[in-house]
């Protein structure tokens, strides 16, 4: 029988996708269900949930049913309620299809629990449970399934040493199936045996570790050294962990010639032999400014730059508030030209809460001593009391300091780093924040003279976007771009960006460059780099190429002999695009098509745009087929967006469609390809940061095949295992055997007038008949006969 008291949630996917369709319709369908279920207070809808409900339909994939049944799961509605309301509206198919998929539920009724058994004992791990008939069991050690282990009783008699390890139970009933707890099982010490052994013969003795690491405390490019070690017999074994994930370090002794901030973090060691097993205390490893920066930099011409690092983040489509155009393209360009100036360009769009921390974390541990800092936001924002705070994508409709980034201290973790720059570039609105009353009251900054704060927009003002078919700029980027590559101190550069807003009319009197700095020395953004060899400039390099790899061109092959190739690109850090191309066909395959489905959960993917025959029907507004190496065969796209969410490796299926000449039917073959963590998803952004932390996982690169970023990252794989490839945010294809597809366009970062924007020429001329600026009105700019603008602004509490 099954449990009608359990929630509306336990339903799985299939079940509720089915009844969702259910009530999708007019007569007999979600609105009649919600008007039931409101006779219960604490599941009646608000009118904007039964809009928002009635909004759905408008999306190609939204289902008003389905939105409807997810806000009563959340309220913990019953499956019993939900039954009632079902029969009050007399709908006989939704009553006969929930009774089957609740009586079809596998619901545990006994775990296996943890024992520990002296040998020759008799163990029974038990596992029950109900549902429909015909249940079937199979109990697992580890992942290797137990022979014989297919009833709800596992008897483990007579018990030994080799029985020891984890046990869970698989309860399935066709595709439906469920899992029990994992249930430990151990070996019990003998009577009469000592608190540190296991029942063994009387000439061996216990595991008892001897040597316990210590917390440390180092440099970037220090030499790292842990030991452990242990007395047992048989021998230990070691196993080192760093947060609580395995290494490759097996022996007694951990060492890393070079530490990068990558390393920061908990070390442990498991010791074990064949009877016991035991674990090393946990201590932490702190990483510090190098510690042969005085001996590096003191020799440093004050004209230069040690290294150039810049984050650029644009927000878009705001999940509570209205979205923006303009954050790609800006962002887009300004990574095209900071990249002509030599800066390592981390850019990304469309950050929550915790990304946006994340992201300026690890931003914050590319800077060192008189390295140049760029951050420049464009999205939602706004200014109290001095303070300025940047609005992230999932900030809730009345949001407050506390929902958002807090510029003032960025800027003073930048200057904990002892940079010789810092510039921000702010692309935001500065107007006041109703909603938060909170005076936020930073500590005193340090006296650098080396701060520069351009804002898009004067105090309690608004900054704006305009738009152009397909693409936007905002105001201040459209006239950023045109001086940024000058050769001028940077207070001057934006100066003349101001001057240039200020001749622009329909701007005039709404939106105007603020420019803020202390800067006493003559710097420019085109400084040249001081070139060095030292560790941390090298652990710095290592931790900005770990974000910057994309997986290899690699090429598929089916059985019935069609040759597929994969090719991988980056638009930004957190948005990669995949083609596919056949190679090769049998003479006797008329058509054939290569299309990527299943892609791994968490990555951005409208499945409506993917695998297009262009690169604009993909969903990449940036860049089209005339930016790209020509390819002979023609390809299709996908483009993937939100790589930072991606906790797993990314895997996904690639779905050969092909018909033979004598056949009227298409036949599908599949194949299952893994290219590990492209790009910034090696940074798991979406994991909370300590201050000052480093999220990268050590073991998605080992030291070895980090080494490698900086030299052998060419090579080509013959098959679809990925070989990483150091490479920017820029668009870059090679082929297998390590050349360039087509024509040989360098694989650099393109110039700004390679990118598919229009090419403007700002000035008065442009602007002969002036009118007046608003959300709705349209903005003209340049030829406008042939395009509509339309311009509107990024600041929203007048949705509030």
């Amino acid at each position: 029988m099954g449990d009608w008291n359990l929630g509306l949630g336990t339903l799985s996917e299939a079940a509720l996708g089915r009844l969702a369709d259910m009530l999708d319709n007019s007569n007999c369908g979600w609105r009649q269900l919600a008007a039931f279920v409101s006779e219960q207070p604490r599941f009646k809808c608000s009118e904007s949930e039964l809009t928002s409900c009635s909004l759905q339909v408008l999306s190609p994939t939204g289902s008003p049913g389905k939105y409807l049944l997810a806000r009563l799961a959340d309220r913990s509605c019953t499956l019993a309620l939900l039954l009632h309301c079902l029969k009050k509206m007399d709908y006989h198919e939704a009553i006969q299809y929930l009774t089957a998929a609740v009586m079809e539920q596998i619901r545990l009724t006994q775990q296996p629990k943890a024992q520990k058994a002296a040998e020759g004992d008799k163990v029974v791990l038990s596992c029950r449970a109900v549902g429909p008939s015909g249940l079937a069991f199979q109990w697992f050690r580890g992942k290797e399934e137990i022979q014989g282990g297919n009833s709800p009783d596992l008897v483990l008699c007579p018990f030994t040493f080799i029985h020891q390890g984890h046990y869970i139970c698989r309860v399935n009933h066709g595709e439906s199936c469920a899992f029990s707890t994992w249930a430990t099982v151990r070996l019990a010490p003998a009577k009469g045996s000592s608190p540190g052994s296991s029942y063994l013969p009387t000439s061996v003795s216990g595991l008892q570790i001897v040597c316990q690491p210590q917390h440390q405390a180092v440099s970037e490019g220090d030499s790292l050294c842990l030991e452990c070690y242990a007395e047992a017999n048989p021998p230990a074994q070691y196993q080192w962990y760093h947060n609580k994930e395995p290494t490759p370090y097996k022996t007694g002794k951990l060492k890393i010639t070079c530490v990068t901030t990558a390393h920061r973090g908990e070390y442990r060691c498991r010791v074990f032999n064949l009877y016991h097993e035991a674990w090393s205390n946990a201590v932490q490893l702190k990483i510090g400014p190098s510690s042969v920066a005085e001996a590096s930099w003191a020799e440093v011409d004050p004209s230069f730059a040690t290294d150039k690092v810049a984050l650029l983040m644009g927000s878009m489509n705001y999940q509570h508030h209205t979205p923006l155009r303009a954050p790609m393209a800006d962002v887009h360009e300004l990574t095209s030209l900071l990249r002509q100036l030599d800066f390592k360009v981390v850019s990304l769009l469309d950050l929550n809460w915790q990304e946006m921390h994340s992201a300026v974390t690890e931003f914050l541990l590319l800077l060192d001593r008189g390295v140049y800092g760029l951050l420049y936001y464009a999205g939602h924002g706004y200014e109290n009391y001095g303070n300025s705070f940047m609005v992230p994508i999932d900030a809730p409709a009345s949001y407050t300091s506390e929902h958002c980034l807090w510029v003032q201290d960025v800027l003073q973790r930048m200057q904990e780093r002892e940079t010789g720059l810092n510039v921000f570039l702010l692309d935001m609105c500065r107007k006041r924040n109703l909603n938060d009353d909170i005076i936020q009251l930073p500590e005193p900054l340090k006296v650098t003279a080396n701060i520069v704060f351009g804002y898009a927009t004067c105090v309690d003002a608004e900054a704006y976007e305009v738009e152009k078919d397909d693409l936007s700029n905002g105001i201040f980027v459209r006239f950023l771009k045109l001086h940024l590559l000058e050769e001028e101190k940077v207070t001057v550069m934006l100066d003349r960006v101001a001057e240039d807003m200020g001749r622009c009319e329909i701007t005039r009197g709404r939106q105007a460059l603020e420019l803020r700095s202390n800067l006493s020395e003559r710097r420019a953004l085109t400084d040249r780099i001081q070139s060095s060899d030292c560790p941390a400039t090298s652990a710095r390099n290592l931790q900005w190429a770990i974000a910057h790899v994309l997986p290899d061109s690699c090429n598929l092959q089916f059985d019935c002999g069609v040759r597929v190739q994969l090719g991988f690109a980056a638009e930004f850090s957190n948005i990669m695009i995949i083609y596919t191309r056949i190679l090769e066909k049998p003479k006797d395959i008329v058509s054939c098509s290569a299309q990527l489905t299943d892609f791994s959960e968490g990555v951005d993917i409208d499945l409506k745009n993917s695998n297009q025959k262009s690169l604009v029907e993909a969903g990449s507004l940036l860049v089209t087929m005339d930016d790209l190496p020509s390819p002979e065969l023609p390809c299709l796209y996908t483009r993937i967006k939100g790589l930072q969410r991606l906790k797993t490796e990314l895997k996904f299926t690639a779905r050969l469609h092909y018909r033979y000449s004598h056949l009227d039917e298409d036949i599908q073959e599949t194949q299952v390809v893994t290219v590990g963590k492209p790009l910034v998803s090696k940074l798991n952004l979406y994991e909370p940061r300590l201050p000052r932390s480093c999220s990268f996982d050590p073991l998605a690169y080992s030291v070895t095949e980090s080494s490698s970023f900086a030299g052998n990252y060419g090579t080509g794989s013959q098959d679809y295992s990925v070989v990483s490839e150091l490479t920017s945010t820029c668009w870059s294809y090679k082929s297998n055997a390590g050349g360039e597809l087509g024509s040989s366009a360098p694989s650099t970062s393109f110039s700004s007038r390679r990118v598919n924007v229009p090419e403007e020429t700002l000035s008065t001329e442009l602007f002969e008949s002036p009118q007046p600026l608003t959300a709705s009105k349209s903005l003209p700019y340049g030829h406008t006969e042939d395009v509509t603008y339309k311009i509107s602004n990024m600041y929203n509490f007048h949705s509030l």
